[in-house]
C-alpha cells in the first residue's frame, strides 16, 4: 500500500539461509500453490468458477479503511482495516461481512496471506507487527515484533515461511509457517540492485514469488520497478519490463502462473504481465480498469474473477467514509 501521492518519495530452521533452501522452496511453493494465487473452498480442494448472481461489488463499514485482501476456504474473503487492525471475513455468494479479529489504537492490517491450514498472516503496517490468526478458532496464534522498525506492508507464503515487505527499510522478514511453527522472525537485508527511498517514505510494497519457486518479486512503488530477489541472501535484480515504461504506485502483486497481475493503486489499473519462469523479464500483456475503481490496493483470485479492495486513499479518512470492495472478470 502508499500513503503518499504519485512521485513522492514517500528455534529457527536452518533451512532458510541454508545451502539447501533453494530446493526445499522450489518443493515447498509449488507444493503450496505460490501463495493464495489459486483459491480454495476448503484446503485442497479449488473452485473452479464464481457464480454469475454472486455480487461483483459490496459494501464494508463505513470508517473500515481496507487495505488487504485474502481468499481461501467457503468461498470467503479475508480483509483487512489500515484504520485499526482488525479483520472481516466476507461470504462472497451475499457479499455480507463480519469481524472476526477486533482493531485496537495504534493496529493496523495492510498485507494478508491464507494458508491451507486455515492460518492468516497478517502485516501489521506501522504497528510494525506480524500476526498470524487461526481463522478456524479466530482467535491469534502468534505475534511477531521485527526488531527493525518500519511499515510492515505485504506478505507471501513461499516454502515453509511468511515473508513479508518493509517499506521504510531495505529489509524482508520471514517467520515460520504452520500451527507448531514458533521461533522468531528472521531478518534479510536487500541488497544488488535494489532502491531504497527517503526514509520514512514507501519503498518495498507487494510481494509475490516466481513462476519457478527459487525467488521472491518484490515491488518499489515510487521507483516503478519489479525486482527478483533471492530469499537466502536478499540480493535483488530489476526485472525487464517489456511493452511498459514501468509499475509506478505499484502495490498488490498476484501471479497466477506465469501471468502477474501489478495493481498500481493511485492509478486505478491493474497492469498484467507475462512473465518467464524465473522472472527475469515482464512483458506487458494488457491492463485492467473499471470505473468502479477508486484507489484499489490489492487483489485476491477466485475463479475467473479478482476481487480488490478500494482504500481510497485520495479521499480524506473519516469514521462516515464509506468503503467497498470490488470484482472485475479475467475472462
Amino acid at each position: 500500500m502508499s500513503l503518499t501521492p504519485p512521485g513522492s518519495s514517500r528455534p529457527t530452521r536452518r533451512a532458510v539461509l541454508g545451502g539447501a533452501a533453494a530446493a526445499t522452496f522450489a518443493l515447498a511453493a509449488t507444493a503450496a500453490g505460490a501463495g493464495t494465487a489459486t483459491a480454495h473452498t476448503r484446503p485442497g480442494r479449488p473452485e473452479s468458477s464464481v457464480r454469475p448472481a454472486w455480487p461483483a461489488e459490496f459494501a464494508l463499514p463505513d470508517g473500515f479503511r481496507p487495505e488487504g485482501i485474502a481468499i481461501g476456504g467457503g468461498p470467503y474473503a479475508y480483509m483487512g482495516s489500515l484504520a485499526d487492525g482488525s479483520v472481516r471475513r466476507a461470504d462472497l455468494r451475499t457479499g455480507e461481512s463480519r469481524t472476526v479479529l477486533a482493531g485496537a489504537t495504534g493496529g493496523a492490517a495492510t498485507g494478508l496471506k491464507l494458508d491451507r491450514d486455515g492460518l492468516l498472516y497478517i502485516s501489521g503496517g506501522l504497528s510494525a507487527s506480524i500476526r498470524v490468526l487461526d481463522t478456524r478458532t479466530n482467535r491469534l496464534t502468534a505475534t511477531y515484533r521485527p526488531s527493525t522498525a518500519g511499515f510492515v506492508n505485504d506478505v507471501i507464503l513461499y516454502g515453509d515461511r511468511a515473508w513479508f515487505t518493509n517499506s521504510h527499510a531495505p529489509v524482508i522478514y520471514t517467520v515460520p509457517r504452520g500451527h507448531g511453527g514458533g521461533g522468531d522472525v528472521r531478518e534479510v537485508p536487500l541488497g544488488g540492485d535494489w532502491e531504497q527511498g527517503p526514509a520514512g517514505t514507501i519503498s518495498a510494497n507487494g510481494i509475490e514469488t516466481t513462476p519457478d519457486g527459487r525467488a521472491l518479486i518484490v515491488v518499489n512503488s515510487p521507483a516503478g520497478k519489479l525486482f527478483r530477489v533471492d530469499p537466502r541472501t536478499g540480493h535483488a535484480t530489476v526485472i525487464t519490463l517489456r511493452g511498459a515504461d514501468g509499475v509506478v504506485n505499484g502495490d498488490g502483486l498476484l501471479r497466477v502462473g506465469r501471468t502477474l497481475y501489478v495493481v498500481q493503486n493511485r492509478l486505478n489499473v491493474i497492469t498484467v504481465f507475462d512473465l518467464d519462469p524465473r522472472a527475469r523479464t515482464a512483458t506487458l500483456r494488457r491492463s485492467i480498469t473499471d470505473p468502479r475503481f477508486d484507489v484499489p490496493t490489492t487483489a485476491a483470485r477466485l475463479g475467473d474473477r479478482l476481487y480488490l479492495v478500494n482504500a481510497r486513499f485520495t479521499t480524506p479518512p473519516t469514521p462516515e467514509t464509506t468503503y467497498n470492495a470490488v470484482a472485475v472478470e479475467l475472462r
